[in-house]
């Protein structure tokens, strides 16, 4: 069963984690994989999927994909589980397929709402989100980086973290990376990373890798922010001044774990490049990466397994997977986008709740 937990066999008891399941942007092609994904009736065999949205704005996408002729497997909304979040008629009629604006951002923002109080009052194990436009969000009147920023204030998370999860189609090595700061801009970069900062992350990723995956003892990579990681101060003075020194404590702190770095960003991503596509023992590569920022960690993410990564946030009170591509408003209602990512992001949603399902259990018997 379980696709990204290569250390566990997950037991699934009587309570079967129980997913909310966001529909995102409704102009963009979050309803589409939303359908295609639960077309296959064995992907929740182990679970259960509500999704949380608009079910006349589902129809009107499954009707639409199939008038255009698309020899695709879709779910039809009247068979799946569905909280019809209301929404103004006025709202409603302005949104418009393949264009986000105003209304669709406040229809997404609305459906994150929900699914998130429903959440916290314990109905769901596990939120799965389809893909939002900030600039959206934004014209609507919310001004939140992303949906990670959104839950961890709505569920009161102080700690958080933004961890890409994806295996391998061609080796089945699982990738890791955890981003050290996420939505601000390059410049701020510097300015926001320091020692408090990235022990909290590291924190975070240690907690994940040892009660979601399995993981007790292993090997991290943590990238330098500098090229050649600083060049000994000659490209930069981070690395120097307070990174390495911070390295040398931790590994002290944590003796189960090798912690590599600071690793040059330009080379730390040549051995899980070979293990994802098989020119390389996979036992070479980290069990995860701490990249410092966005683009460093995002872009060899996204080469290696842009339709298959998942984007989780760690830290919440609960399980929270999302797709890694945006809404793709272009291609929105063509019945053409790729919906893996989406169906990786239920798969994980599921098995990290059965983790922690079976923790409760556990506990609760000893």
């Amino acid at each position: 069963m379980s696709q990204f937990n290569q250390k566990n066999d997950i037991l699934l008891s009587t309570h079967r984690p129980r997913l909310a399941l966001t529909m995102g942007d409704p102009a963009g092609i979050g309803p589409e994989v939303i359908l295609k994904a639960l077309a296959n009736p064995e992907l929740s065999k182990n679970f259960d999927v509500t999704v949380v949205g608009s079910r006349d704005l589902l129809s009107e996408i499954y009707t639409k994909v199939l008038v255009n002729g698309n020899l695709v497997a879709l779910a039809n909304p009247e068979s799946l589980s569905v909280i019809d979040v209301p929404l103004k008629e006025q709202l409603k009629s302005e949104i418009v397929i393949g264009v986000g604006n105003a209304a669709s951002g406040a229809a997404s923002f609305k459906y994150m709402e929900w699914a998130i109080a429903r959440t916290n009052s314990g109905e769901f194990d596990a939120i799965v989100t389809a893909p939002i436009a900030k600039s959206a969000w934004k014209a609507a009147g919310y001004d939140y980086p992303g949906q990670t920023e959104l839950l961890a204030e709505k569920s009161g998370a102080q700690r958080f973290g933004m961890l890409f999860v994806a295996r391998s189609p061609h080796t089945d090595w699982t990738l890791r990376c955890l981003l050290a700061t996420t939505h601000i801009a390059l410049c701020q970069v510097p300015k926001v990373l320091s020692t408090e900062l990235i022990a909290q992350k590291l924190d975070l990723l240690v907690d994940c890798l040892e009660k979601d995956f399995g993981i007790e003892s292993g090997r991290i990579a943590i990238a330098g922010l500098n090229p050649h990681s600083g060049e000994q101060g000659q490209l930069g003075i981070e690395e120097q001044d307070w990174l390495i020194p911070w390295l040398e404590q931790e590994r002290q702190r944590r003796p189960n774990w090798q912690l590599d770095g600071p690793i040059p960003p330009d080379t730390m991503w040549v051995k899980p490049g070979r293990a994802w596509y098989g020119g390389d023992n996979s036992t070479t590569a980290a069990d995860a990466y701490l990249a410092l920022y966005h683009d460093q960690g995002l872009i060899p993410v996204k080469l290696m397994a842009f339709d298959r990564a998942v984007n989780t946030t760690i830290g919440l009170p609960f399980v929270r997977t999302s797709v890694d591509h945006g809404t793709a408003f272009d291609i929105a209602g063509k019945g053409i986008a790729d919906a893996t990512s989406m169906k990786a992001a239920i798969e994980l949603a599921a098995e990290l709740a059965s983790v922690r399902l079976q923790k409760k259990r556990d506990a609760q018997n000893n």
